[in-house]
């Protein structure tokens, strides 16, 4: 986001974490945010998703991480490009888990070391291509669901990674349906976080939200969308106040991760794949509905939604009763980022559901 952001902006944001006594460094730290969410959903940001070098950051979690030779870029399309992974812990089972976005990055889901590492599970994180830590290409042809497929088997196969979970949250789980329908003889379970089977019911379930807010904010959103002005302030402040920070994150202030996934988003792989606003899905994969091929995923599957989500948890309940072997975890106090805003629920659940396949091993 630091491209449409005012040259301020990060020293606000320090200041925003480190203290929330007054209402003007609340407000500040308020429009980052809103700024933040807006690049996310909204609009193409000059300079999101470049090449200019940036320090990684490190993954700060309670549980030993490996060395950092844990790291591997991994070549993908034919060897043309390399994509980021990270090895985190050791373990019998191997997790690979897969970002939202598209052209996000894996920040936000650092916290899945906490709670996997510690119970000895053995994590894989990675940066899909056109992410903050791989290669971004300037060809917007590499930007489809079919490539990212089979970018996804390219990675299990250089990692070594057999009879192993996949975790896909978002854009994440869509890949992981995806994944499973194809390759699912490599699997032993699946988790899909956050994501419904079908890109139209998505899009008919937010707009519901969108008819639950006022009518006033509802007027001014149908004004700048008419006008295509997506960056306008009055409109960005009605998406964080009343979608963002009630069916997105619900935590104020944000983790840091998350916000570091959202500054780091690559805006050309969203917009070409989604579109230019959360309420018009107008991109590549407009039409994706993968809700009537559930039934030929028969591996084991643990399918989460929160109860705030931008998902309808009606929708995540009939993939539930399509799907032959899964299980279902509606995380009562989260939205869509549960992993944060119903962090207990969410690694309970899927701690459960992973020691279930461990214990089945045996």
């Amino acid at each position: 986001t630091g491209a449409i952001l005012e040259p301020l902006a990060h020293d606000c944001v320090a200041e925003a974490i480190g203290y929330h006594d007054s209402p003007e460094v609340r407000m500040d730290f308020k429009r980052f945010l809103t700024q933040a969410m807006l690049a996310v959903f909204t609009i193409t940001l000059l300079g999101c998703g470049s090449d200019q070098p940036v320090a990684e950051p490190v993954i700060e979690v309670t549980a030993d991480l490996p060395p950092a030779d844990g790291v591997r870029m991994i070549p993908v399309e034919n060897g043309r490009f390399k994509v980021w992974t990270r090895r985190v812990g050791n373990g019998d089972i191997k997790v690979l888990l897969l970002h939202g976005g598209p052209g996000g990055s894996h920040d936000y889901l650092v916290n899945f070391a906490d709670h996997l590492v510690p119970s000895g599970y053995e994590l894989y994180f990675y940066d899909q291509l056109g992410s903050f830590r791989s290669d971004k290409p300037d060809d917007v042809s590499l930007w489809t669901v079919e490539r990212f497929l089979e970018e996804v088997e390219t990675v299990r196969q250089a990692l070594g990674l057999e009879d192993f979970v996949l975790i896909g949250q978002s854009w994440g789980g869509m890949l992981g349906i995806e994944y499973a329908l194809k390759y699912q003889e490599h699997l032993k379970g699946l988790v899909i976080s956050n994501m419904v089977g079908s890109v139209p019911l998505y899009v008919e379930g937010v707009n519901q939200l969108r008819g639950l807010m006022p009518a006033e904010a509802r007027e001014i959103l149908e004004r700048h969308e008419a006008a295509k002005e997506y960056a306008n302030p009055e409109y960005q402040e009605i998406l964080f106040g009343q979608l963002y920070s009630k069916h997105l994150c619900r935590l104020d202030p944000w983790p840091q991760a998350v916000v570091d996934t959202f500054d780091r988003l690559n805006t050309t792989i969203y917009n070409h794949m989604q579109g230019p606003s959360e309420f018009e899905v107008t991109g590549t994969f407009k039409d994706w509905d993968r809700m009537d091929d559930l039934d030929k995923i028969t591996v084991p599957t643990l399918l989460i939604v929160g109860r705030y989500d931008t998902m309808r948890v009606s929708d995540i309940e009939e993939m539930d009763r399509r799907m032959p072997d899964s299980s279902l975890l509606i995380c009562e106090n989260g939205s869509h980022i549960s992993n944060w805003d119903d962090e207990d629920a969410y690694f309970t659940g899927v701690l459960d559901f992973l020691n279930d396949l461990k214990t089945a091993t045996r």
